[in-house]
């Protein structure tokens, strides 16, 4: 993981790339259960909502590369490891989140969302 604490890396990745409580869940569930394949059904039966919620939620993650889409006639998810940073970056979300669910949890309802954050960081001014 690079350098800072492990808690101080982990409150950051949440705050860049998770959006809510149920997607930091499906990231989880599908990193501590590798190399199980989740549908979108699968995901919805472990998190007790809607398929089409969770397949939203799924499709996100692989967005970002957090989660890869398996091919085939029904979509299928799966976690992937970018890198060695990757993989320590997961398991300290995974132990700090276990430690601190209300932290966390709250950390996550109070942010802005991600379009919100997206076009004010478009008039961010950087040196040049």
């Amino acid at each position: 993981m690079p350098q800072g604490s492990g808690r101080e890396q982990v409150d950051r990745f949440i705050l860049d790339e998770i959006d809510s409580v149920p997607q930091l869940e499906a990231l989880l569930l599908i990193w501590n259960n590798r190399p199980k394949e989740w549908s979108s059904e699968d995901m919805a039966k472990a998190l007790y909502d809607k398929a089409d919620v969770t397949q939203g939620i799924l499709k996100s993650l692989a967005q970002r590369r957090l989660i890869v889409e398996v091919s085939g006639e029904e979509p299928r998810f799966t976690a992937i490891a970018n890198s060695p940073d990757t993989e320590a970056m997961l398991i300290a979300l995974d132990g700090v989140y276990r430690r601190e669910i209300v932290r966390i949890s709250t950390m996550i309802h109070s942010k802005a969302s991600r379009a919100v954050r997206d076009f004010a960081r478009a008039f961010r001014f950087t040196k040049e």
